[in-house]
């Protein structure tokens, strides 16, 4: 179980409930149910989990439910059905009282629109949720300013909400959420008010917080080119129901549906995929103490499988504990004593990257040298970012969802990536969607 869990959500919204949940329960579509009983269903059975610390993504167009769902997770919109459980607290069995306590101590909130009080100056806006919560005005204003600097607004403290751009108002309203001290932000189409410039600035300073930090993240957005940005895991909605999910290049590199498909067809490649996943880890690794003989013999007394080079190529070399030392050319290999071990002939000016870097960042430095080291966190060697293996993961991209084009080769899965085990219309729920939510139907939102 995740940080949060989600199980058969559902909500539908307008009169007759109970038959529209029948309805969703014998599999009807959204469409059918509102011309049967007029209920509008805006989520159907849903159920992920979303991990400690992970920025997650909700995706989809106007009307799909994402935000509905983000405001079921702390019951600002109650769920018709299921359960949600944070922390290992089931939140759709909490009274009223529990729930505002438990929202206050777990949640922080930032909404598209910045909902800053403009009698309030930046300070007192950011400390205004400590001081609902009776904090006092010391450690209220200690927190608060710990926050403004956080997202790079120490010296606007004193000036009000009008006084500030957009940009630096979602930035008040972001400190607001961090002064609070959240584990768990709830971000609704945050920056979608933003110009494209400040926007993408803010994409930077939320993934540099959320690394400093380690908050655990969900957010909205309808934009597929920011939750790429983010890095995230991504869900991806429509009508109410989950499509997809997981990882932007497994979404872009292998849509589960048409739908998905035209969704992510602007994207490049390039943009989403990381060093892992085109890294080539079939060429042969050689090791610093072999002899150039024994090179020669492991290499079959060919190329076998040196990468680029005008002249014939070059092998990784690495330590017994699977480290990169450096490269050797094949021109050195050549002209060497068969007595010579491999370390004195190594080229120690190999471009290194990490596992995680994106691809587009590195096609010029490939094309300067023709090939990139890659190595994992534990600075373990992967394998070599190459010309050749660059076009064929470019290649890679699916003609029809699912399939990749003919003779692609097949992308590797980053290491560490998380699985889902949420379910979607092509992994139908065993859970009844018609259970009832356990929580007080007549509690009042807020």
């Amino acid at each position: 179980m995740g940080r949060i869990s989600l199980e058969g959500i559902s909500k539908i919204f307008g009169s007759n409930s109970a038959t529209a949940l029948g309805l969703v329960e014998q599999g009807k579509r959204k469409s059918d149910i509102a011309a049967a009983c007029g209920a509008i269903v805006g989520l159907r059975d849903i159920s992920f989990d979303i991990e400690e610390g992970e920025i997650l993504v909700l995706m989809g167009l106007s009307g799909s439910g994402k935000s509905t769902l983000l405001r079921c997770m702390n019951r600002l919109v109650e769920p018709s059905c299921g359960r949600i459980v944070v922390d290992g607290v089931d939140v759709t069995r909490l009274g009223r009282k529990d729930l505002l306590a438990f929202r206050q101590k777990t949640f922080g909130m930032v909404f598209q629109h910045f909902a800053l009080l403009p009698n309030r100056t930046i300070l007192g806006n950011v400390g205004f949720g400590l001081e609902i919560k009776q904090v006092s005005a010391r450690e209220r204003v200690e927190r608060s300013m710990q926050a403004i600097e956080l997202v790079g607004l120490k010296g606007w403290e004193t000036k009000y909400p009008s006084e500030l751009s957009g940009g630096m108002q979602q930035r008040a309203g972001l400190a607001r959420a961090l002064a609070a001290d959240a584990d768990i932000l709830l971000m609704d189409e945050a920056f979608s008010a933003l110009d494209p410039l400040i926007r993408r600035d803010m994409q930077a300073e939320l993934r540099e917080l959320q690394r400093k930090l380690k908050k655990t993240i969900v957010f909205v957005s309808h934009d597929l080119d920011e939750a790429v940005a983010l890095g995230g895991r991504i869900v991806l909605m429509k009508d109410g129901e989950v499509v997809q999910i997981g990882q932007p290049e497994e979404i872009v590199a292998r849509p589960a549906t048409d739908y998905v498909e035209r969704f992510v067809e602007h994207i490049d490649l390039a943009a989403v995929l990381r060093a892992e996943q085109v890294a080539d880890r079939s060429a042969p690794v050689l090791a610093p103490t072999q002899t150039v003989a024994e090179a020669r013999t492991a290499l079959g007394g060919t190329n076998g499988g040196a990468s680029g080079g005008a002249s014939g190529g070059s092998w990784l070399v690495a330590d017994g504990d699977g480290r990169l030392v450096g490269r050797l050319f094949a021109d050195r290999l050549a002209s060497a004593r068969p007595s010579e071990t491999l370390a004195g002939l190594l080229d120690l000016g190999l471009p290194v990257v990490p596992a995680e870097s994106r691809l587009d960042t590195l096609l010029a430095t490939v094309a300067a040298h023709e090939s990139v080291a890659v190595v994992g966190r534990d600075g373990r060697l992967i394998g070599a970012v190459t010309s050749r293996s660059v076009v064929q993961a470019l290649a890679a991209r699916p003609g029809t969802h699912g399939q990749p084009k003919a003779g692609a080769p097949i992308l590797s899965k980053p290491s560490g990536a998380p699985t889902w085990s949420g379910t979607s219309p092509n992994s139908p729920s065993t859970r009844s969607a018609t259970t009832a939510s356990t929580g007080s139907p007549s509690m009042a939102v807020g």
